[in-house]
């Protein structure tokens, strides 16, 4: 960039009272606080990054051994950045996360000799209370004794001045006492049985992940507003009072200018996002007046869940530097749009394919078709399950009232692809393959570039909708957990597809015998 350019640019900037910097480019400080790659690759040894990467990629155990040699990059590498705590971040049943910060430091017996410690043993466990958490009553108050294990792929990452490691939370007796453990649970029989599928038609598939895209809306009223409703502060949500003499009638705030204030807020929380590896890229104004939306690049569902928690924290704390108060309340304001958190979810093999992106010609792509029919077969099935990963008194206010979606869970597919499994089924004959992208034809002066219509529409009103090349669970609730949501559509599918497969191996072996 030239300096006359750079100069003209800051000096619009500054007239329009938003921030610019230079260096300013999300991706040059993409990730700086987090302990990821490369950052492994600078602090750890060969041995130690190795044993790092097997458990990402393969799910080996780390040897205790080596653990000392990672926690010792690591704290290297995060006193080089300022920290002077460390903490065990993990997601108990309380909704939200919890933290234990701890100091890199220690002394001798005398008190002398101060030094910064941190070694495997700290890395790999501590110990928070068990009993003080949501525990479902499998732990009596004076059984006290739990364990926070690290989970070594999501990587550890810098908030302040502590190094956060997250983690699983277990009772002493074994009984998985989070969020996430649940999750890993069920990524890993999506694995597993996914990758049996796969294989019926690419042999070189050895690994499938589950993929997370989360949308958060969220209202922004001013802090000083807030503090003045007692209702509003106790509960996220008015109780009292008329309801605005505008609201979303005219539809004019959805999609519209973003406030200065509100879009300084969003720089500032999008640069800490950048810092602590957080994708995101989307933002806009949502339907109600003072409501928001954030969305990022989609991740591997695990990593994509762990952010999301993280942003909802980040999102309260940057609020407080702009006198700004954040609602996640499911349906903050009576007669008017409530807040949701859409999952865009799909399934991604390790050589490269989206197993839910049709071809050009689906009745070719059996693959497709397979993962396709055996999601929805699962809805069906678990429906009520689905239902029940979503329902919470906040949500259960919002869903159906007034707004998309209904508490009913549905799927919708869209024209062509019903027409698809309609002519599978033989309900009707033709030509089995979707229309390919058509151009839409705009009597308008002017060089428009051609608009291309994707095979199927956009669904607003079901909870369960199929985007193209991937499911949209439209249900979860703005300040829910996405792990609950992640945790039963991929043990459903799994279990979908393991029976499946079973079927298969039945229908392949009586056709082998019969050929006997």
């Amino acid at each position: 960039m030239s300096t006359l350019r750079f100069q003209a640019l800051k000096e619009a900037s500054s007239r329009n009272q938003i921030k610019f910097e230079e260096t300013d480019r999300k991706s040059t400080i993409f990730g700086s606080n987090v302990f990821n790659e490369k950052a492994m690759k600078q602090y750890l040894t060969s041995d130690a990054f190795k044993a790092v990467q097997g458990a990402i990629q393969h799910g080996t155990k780390i040897d205790r051994k080596l653990a000392n040699y990672i926690a010792m990059g690591m704290k290297e590498w995060a006193l080089s950045k300022g920290v002077t705590h460390y903490t065990h971040w993990f997601q108990p049943l309380t909704g939200t996360t919890a933290e234990k910060h701890d100091a890199f430091f220690e002394t001798s017996f005398d008190g002398s000799d101060p030094v910064e410690k941190f070694g495997g043993a700290q890395l790999v466990q501590q110990e928070p209370d068990a009993s003080s958490f949501p525990n479902g009553g499998i732990r009596n108050t004076f059984e006290a004794r739990g364990y926070t294990a690290w989970d070594p792929t999501s990587p550890a990452f810098i908030y302040g001045t502590t190094l956060c490691i997250p983690t699983v939370f277990i009772s002493y007796t074994g009984e998985a006492l989070d969020n996430k453990i649940p999750l890993l649970r069920a990524l890993s029989a999506m694995d597993e049985a996914a990758t049996e599928v796969c294989r019926y038609f690419d042999k070189n598939v050895k690994k499938v992940t589950a993929t997370l895209g989360w949308e958060q809306e969220y209202f922004l009223i001013d802090k000083s507003l807030a503090n003045s409703r007692p209702d509003l502060m106790m509960t996220g949500r008015t109780l009292l009072g008329h309801t605005s003499a505008k609201g979303q009638q005219l539809d004019d705030h959805y999609f519209g200018s973003i406030p200065t204030r509100a879009l300084t807020y969003m720089r500032d929380l999008e640069q800490e996002c950048m810092l602590l590896g957080i994708p995101v890229k989307t933002r806009h104004n949502e339907v109600a007046p003072n409501q928001f939306e954030l969305a990022p690049i989609f991740e591997e569902t695990n990593l994509a869940v762990d952010h999301n928690c993280l942003l909802m924290d980040v999102m309260q704390k940057v609020a407080e530097r702009h006198d700004l108060k954040v609602l996640l309340h499911e349906k903050p304001f009576k007669g008017v749009n409530g807040s949701g958190k859409h999952n865009n979810w799909s399934l991604a093999t390790d050589t490269g394919v989206n197993l839910l992106s049709p071809s050009k010609t689906p009745m070719s792509n059996l693959q497709f078709l397979t993962f396709f029919v055996n999601t929805i077969k699962a809805v069906n099935d678990y429906e009520t399950l689905l239902r029940a990963s979503i329902a919470t008194a906040s949500n259960d206010h919002r869903l159906g009232a007034n707004e998309a979606p209904p508490a009913i869970i549905s799927v919708f597919i869209g024209e062509q692809l019903t027409k698809v499994l309609a002519e599978l089924e033989g309900v009707t004959t033709g030509k089995l393959s979707p229309e390919e992208k058509t151009d839409l034809k705009l009597n308008v002066v002017g060089k428009i570039p051609d608009v291309l219509l994707d095979n199927t529409d956009r669904n607003r009103t079901s909870p369960f909708a199929f985007t193209g090349n991937k499911f949209e669970f439209r249900a979860v609730g703005s300040s829910a957990n996405c792990s609950n949501a992640m945790t039963t559509l991929n043990t459903i599918v799994a279990k979908q597809l393991k029976d499946f497969k079973i079927a298969v191996d039945k229908l392949i072996e009586e056709k082998d015998l019969k050929k006997g």
